[in-house]
């Protein structure tokens, strides 16, 4: 035990060095735009809390009652004694909302796209996986015998090459619906129109984008128009819809019957809880009949960037509530995290290996129920500590 020890100080030492070690500061309150952590109220720029129903008193009242008339959790897996009927609800809930012909659930998105490759795909078939995809997607794949291949960022040229030179049997293109750390939206259009073309499945992970992007806010399908074009997608209910946990695949009935049958996060962990099925039950049914949170989030979302722009940052992204504030120096992104922090402003600093190495950037991400006042006075802390640390 002393010789692990010894080996992993020296590691959490050289990442405290190279000022990227994560500080995992507590949160005393509920998940809202305002919080308290270290004993002091600040605005919360670092949530996926994108349609602010984190603590949606409706969103509370259906998982309470749920506890009530469903009990507090199921205690076995699905196949076992772990249905109720609010799980075929749900299922069937986001199904539609994809239209897709059928969904399972996971405990997570993670869980979901570690299950979904190695059970789908042979040694037969290939898989053309984006290099910045999450991990979860990346860990997928890895789990599976199919030949992998990895494409440049969003380069369709490159992932053109691939296909053409594969022999796969089966072929899945596997994608971000939106890339966390960028805020970018993958080219779904011409990701179809490859995948038309090379007799390719297209799979696309929707978490930072399902409930409110695109017209219907049906994620980034929905976004680029060719949301039944897509054969699979992945999404949680852990960000935009309630932010509690839980995961998904919506696609054909085939698809989701093998996964019943084989995939191993689904079939060994236990279904998700009542109180959390209700609950994004109610959240399906809040965002189907308004669109009032999807309408706030992006005009809060364009003024932010706007200003931030006007202000002197760079960001990336594509109209999408995370706003990545560039800033290369992982020291001194942090850095200015710390002072953002002092001023009442809770944002991350993201360093390597969470991004590329010298790519740090400060991740702004806006929510529906962020005031306006709120959203300036992050702009004027920005503006304060950029000028400060002479970033802008």
């Amino acid at each position: 035990m002393e010789d692990i020890k010894k080996i992993l100080n020296e590691q959490i030492d050289s990442i405290k060095e190279a000022g990227t070690f994560k500080d995992e500061r507590v949160i005393q309150t509920p998940q809202e735009t305002e919080i308290n952590v270290l004993g002091k109220s600040v605005i919360n720029f670092c949530a996926n809390n994108y349609l602010g129903l984190s603590n949606n008193s409706t969103i509370k009242k259906a998982a309470i009652k749920a506890i009530e008339e469903w009990g507090f959790g199921l205690s076995s897996v699905r196949f076992i004694c772990g249905t109720q009927t609010i799980h075929k609800d749900l299922e069937e809930i986001v199904s539609e909302f994809h239209s897709m012909e059928d969904t399972i659930l996971y405990s997570s998105c993670f869980d979901a796209n570690g299950g979904l490759f190695e059970t789908i795909l042979s040694k037969d078939d290939a898989v053309f996986s984006d290099e910045l995809n999450h991990a979860s997607i990346i860990d997928g794949i890895r789990l599976c015998k199919a030949e992998k291949n990895r494409y440049r960022h969003c380069d369709m040229n490159h992932l053109e090459e691939l296909l053409k030179t594969s022999n796969g049997r089966l072929k899945l293109i596997a994608t971000d619906g939106v890339f966390s750390m960028d805020g970018v939206v993958a080219p779904l259009k011409d990701i179809v129109l490859l995948a038309k073309k090379y007799n390719a499945l297209v799979m696309v992970d929707d978490c930072h984008a399902t409930g409110f992007l695109g017209k219907q806010g049906r994620g980034s399908g929905d976004y680029h128009n060719v949301l039944n074009e897509i054969d699979i997608i992945t999404s949680t209910f852990g960000k935009a819809l309630g932010g509690a946990s839980g995961g998904f695949i919506s696609s054909s009935k085939e698809i989701i019957e093998i996964l019943r049958q084989k995939s191993r996060p689904y079939l060994f962990s236990n279904s998700l809880a009542p109180p959390l099925v209700a609950a994004c039950i109610k959240v399906f049914q809040i965002i189907s009949e308004n669109h009032e949170y999807k309408n706030q989030l992006e005009k809060n979302t364009m003024h932010f960037r706007k200003e931030i722009k006007n202000i002197g940052f760079e960001i990336k992204g594509d109209n999408h509530p995370i706003v990545p504030i560039m800033i290369y120096d992982a020291k001194k992104a942090l850095m200015m995290s710390e002072k953002l922090l002092k001023r009442n402003i809770y944002v991350i600093a993201f360093s390597f290996p969470v991004v590329p190495e010298n790519e740090a950037r400060i991740r702004v991400q806006i929510s529906a129920s962020h005031s306006e006042e709120q959203i300036n006075k992050a702009l004027h802390a920005f503006k304060d500590v950029g000028k400060e640390l002479k970033i802008i």
